[in-house]
Formats: C-alpha cells, sequence, structure tokens
C-alpha cells in the first residue's frame, strides 16, 4: 500500500506497524484469498490492508453482537504463535479455548466430550477434598497423570457448557477439523486468515497475516474486546438463541456477515 494511504488512516497504520499486511507468495495463495491481495513485494504478497479493516471492524460488529445476546464464543488457536495470545485474552474475558490440539468431536461428540470434562472436575474435586487419600501412592500418582493429561486437552472448555454461538478461529487451514464440525452443526465461524487459508464457509473472515504473534495479538485483543463490550451492554435478561441457526444465533444482519466471495 501507498505510504499515504497509511499515514491517513490510524486503523490502517496500526495494522501495518503489526505487520498484518505480510501475505505469502502467489504460489501460496488461495484463490479465494485474491480480492484482498493489494500488490507484491520481494516476491511476497501484500494485503489490501484497507480491505482488511473493513473485514476487522465486520468481525468485531458480530463479536459484539454475540457478546450482546450473551453467547459463547469459543477461541481456538493451536499454532504454536497462537497459542499463549489465545491462552491470556481468552481467559481474561471469560471465554471457552482450544489451544492444544483440537479433539475430534468436540463439538460433533460433545456429549461425550462433556463427560470427560466432568470426569476432570470430579477428579479435581476429589483430590482437593483429599478423597483420593484411600489409594496407594502409586494410585494417587496416577490419579495425578490422569488430571495433567485431561487438563491439558480440556481445561480450556470447562466453562463450555452448552453449543457455542460461534467459534473465532486463527488459521482456519490449521484449524480444519473444527472448522468443518462448525459447518456441520451450521455455527458461525469467525476467522484470521493468511493468504494460504480458504474463504470458503467463514462467516466473518478477516484476511491478514495469521503468522505474526503481533499481528494475531492485535487482531485478538480488538475481536474479544468487541464480545466484552456487547456483554457489558447485554440487557438483564435475553432471549437464548437456538443453537445451529445462524439465523437466529446472530444478532446482526447479512450485510454485517463478511462471507467471502
Amino acid at each position: 500500500m501507498t505510504e499515504e494511504k497509511i499515514k491517513g488512516n490510524s486503523a490502517v497504520e496500526a495494522l501495518f506497524d503489526v505487520g498484518a499486511h505480510i501475505a505469502y507468495t502467489k504460489s501460496r495463495r488461495h484463490p479465494s484469498q485474491k480480492p484482498y491481495i493489494f500488490g507484491v513485494k520481494n516476491r511476497t504478497e501484500i494485503f489490501d490492508l484497507e480491505k482488511t479493516e473493513d473485514k476487522l471492524k465486520m468481525a468485531e460488529e458480530f463479536a459484539l453482537s454475540v457478546g450482546k445476546s450473551r453467547g459463547q464464543m469459543l477461541v481456538v488457536g493451536t499454532k504454536f504463535e497462537a497459542r499463549a495470545i489465545v491462552n491470556k485474552y481468552a481467559i481474561e474475558a471469560g471465554l471457552p479455548f482450544v489451544t492444544e490440539r483440537w479433539i475430534g468431536g468436540t463439538l460433533t461428540n460433545f456429549a461425550e466430550i462433556k463427560k470427560r470434562v466432568a470426569h476432570l472436575e470430579d477428579l479435581r474435586m476429589r483430590r482437593e477434598n483429599n478423597q483420593l487419600g484411600m489409594y496407594t501412592k502409586k494410585e494417587r500418582l496416577g490419579f495425578d497423570k490422569e488430571i495433567a493429561k485431561l487438563s491439558r486437552f480440556f481445561e480450556g472448555i470447562v466453562g463450555l457448557k452448552g453449543m457455542p454461538a460461534t467459534l473465532f478461529l486463527i488459521d482456519p487451514r490449521e484449524e480444519i477439523t473444527a472448522m468443518n464440525e462448525a459447518r456441520q452443526l451450521n455455527i458461525p465461524v469467525i476467522a484470521l486468515a493468511g493468504s494460504d487459508c480458504d474463504l470458503k464457509g467463514v462467516d466473518c473472515p478477516v484476511p491478514a497475516n495469521d503468522a505474526s504473534r503481533k499481528s494475531i495479538e492485535y487482531i485478538v485483543k480488538r475481536v474479544i474486546g468487541a464480545y466484552n463490550d456487547g456483554l457489558a451492554a447485554a440487557p438483564e435478561q435475553v432471549v437464548k438463541p437456538v443453537v445451529g441457526h445462524k439465523e437466529e444465533t446472530l444478532a446482526v444482519s447479512t450485510s454485517i456477515l463478511g462471507s467471502a466471495e
């Protein structure tokens, strides 16, 4: 982008400062990303940050509406660059999250997943209340190992009591299993998507650098921040949306849904 365009728009400048404009080479670009590419520099494609900002605003409006309806947003970022960021901001916001491997069936076999979570909570409660004292030292060590293993994969979704109203993914190409489960259940998806990602099926795509920690953190802060703003503005009593129906889950018009062409 031209220097004049960047300096004339504070939001675009902020995106530029965190490196959100950096895409991959043309050979790695998914065809669905073509409308969001501004040009090429040193064989690396550059995102059109004005379009990125427009899409990010749509994602924020969408997250705001989910917060206002008191729906839960499940944040997923298992790639190395995203884990600590997702963990930090999801915990601060009280949101469920996945930063380890996505367990197949987390959504499509949710009843079974909740059994594993319930088992984890039961083991923790029994340990905290010293109810495992009747077992041998070896058996207690086995329980500790089981708790650690279950915590690694299920800690972030302990607070997920039902189907989420939306998924917020960092890199839908990396999180393809989560994407497919959301599609199957008709759960809308927000996604930070690098230029190698297919935008088909992403309701609110944010085309930008998904490999830079600074870029990831900036966009995660804005989307989760918008959700928090919606939650703060939510009425005391709201009608819960019917899970699995985007039209009822989303309290926004179809113009806000940033589905890629």
